[in-house]
């Protein structure tokens, strides 16, 4: 059964002068999903956000969100958080929430309500009176965060929302849009942080010059770009394995060995024959299966910078 579709796409196109910032790009996000937007700097990524949420217009294609034409009462149904940050640093906290909470059709007490609450969700509660520009950035960020969600969206479009956060700050956010997730809401985040990507995205687009070069689910793009290798972790003299070609051993994070294996030679092959080799203790068996980070860099180098 086809996914219902929360955005749709069709090879939009815009130029800024002889700049061609996005070109011919078309791609569906699905409600209910994680869709991450990834892309080297320049290469169309806001541009791409900033057409899909009408604040430019695209040259030439369609572009359709929840269901349509954006409108007034769509954009309504939408949250925004930009790369570049827009709480107001010289207004109280609670304050600036209600105030942009009732931008988006709360009541002034519905609002003020909500973002109690969140502030209590979030542990900050005790700094709902100060100024902004007294929090930290990453209690920043979270307020930010809030906002963008406290109208109660369908749709969350979130560009780079881990930027400079600490380890605990960046696992409160992650925390709070995987929760928006699990309440049936659609996300679409633009990250360079590609360990985030794998973590919690469903399907991916990477952008580069404007043109699509990968998109899909995020597994099975990894496995596109699979080595023909193996990854093992155990004892055993594994070059004398029969179909493995040369091996290498892995420094990198978790010990390993790489077993390049021979054109011929299949996954199960190898599995059999350590089952039925003496001398062999196996404790880890999986498929050299690259990092997006990897995957990312080899795209943009094939491609050039």
């Amino acid at each position: 059964m086809q996914p219902e579709t929360a955005i749709r796409v069709e090879r939009i196109s815009k130029t800024y002068g002889d700049f061609r910032a996005v070109n011919d790009l078309s791609f569906e996000v699905y409600r209910g999903e994680i869709f991450a937007m990834l892309g080297p700097n320049g290469s169309g990524k806001t541009t791409t956000m900033r057409m899909i949420l009408d604040i430019l217009k695209p040259d030439t294609g369609k572009i359709e969100v929840l269901g349509g034409a954006l409108t007034d009462a769509t954009k309504d149904k939408i949250g925004y958080l930009p790369e570049e940050r827009g709480l107001y640093r010289s207004v109280r906290v609670l304050e600036m929430m209600e105030y942009l909470a009732t931008l988006k059709g709360l009541s002034s007490g519905e609002a003020r309500k909500r973002s109690q609450a969140m502030l209590e969700r979030l542990d900050l509660a005790e700094h709902a009176k100060k100024k902004v520009s007294e929090l930290s950035k990453g209690m920043q960020q979270k307020i930010q965060f809030a906002v963008t969600v406290l109208h109660d969206p369908e749709l969350i479009i979130i560009d780079e929302p881990f930027s400079g956060l600490d380890p605990v700050n960046t696992l409160a956010l992650k925390d709070l849009v995987m929760e928006f997730r699990a309440k049936g809401g659609t996300v679409v985040m633009s990250t360079h942080q590609m360990w985030q990507v794998e973590e919690m995205a469903d399907r991916l687009l990477m952008i580069h010059k404007g043109e699509q070069q990968l998109y899909g689910p995020v597994e099975d793009i990894r496995k596109r770009y699979a080595l023909h290798a193996i990854i093992v972790e155990g004892q055993g003299n594994w070059a004398a394995l029969p179909g493995v070609e040369r091996i290498e051993t892995l420094e990198n994070g978790r010990k390993g060995t790489l077993l390049y294996l021979e054109s011929q030679t299949t996954t199960d092959d190898i599995l059999a024959a350590i089952a039925t080799t003496r001398n062999i203790s196996i404790e880890r068996f999986e498929l050299a299966v690259p990092s997006l980070n990897d995957i990312f860099i080899r795209v943009v180098e094939e491609h050039g910078q």
